[in-house]
């Protein structure tokens, strides 16, 4: 993928991550699903560890050096972790590219 070069507005940060989450868990799964910012990934999506780090992934590779994704969800305790929600995420790639 390649790394962006203009900054995303929330909107279309928003409709990455679903694309993201829908690659990571199938279409058929996300059909059911009304994904929001409030979304976290294990309550609202269920989404395991091996699909989390999946989807960081994705993230990784399509921001590239611009985000530390890695190093951001490193620094949270296993609360935050617990809870973190897609807005969470929309929010710090927002910061990232101010």
């Amino acid at each position: 993928m390649d790394t962006i070069t203009t900054k995303l507005s929330s909107e279309e940060i928003f409709s990455l991550m679903k694309q993201f989450i829908t690659e990571v868990i199938g279409e058929e799964f996300v059909e059911e699903m009304d994904i929001t910012p409030e979304s976290s990934f294990t309550k609202d999506l269920e989404m395991d560890s091996i699909e989390i780090v999946s989807f960081s992934e994705k993230i990784k590779a399509h921001f590239g050096d611009q985000i530390d994704f890695t190093g951001w969800l490193s620094s949270m305790d296993l609360d935050q972790l617990i809870n973190l929600n897609l807005g969470m995420i929309i929010s710090y790639i927002e910061e990232c590219q101010s």
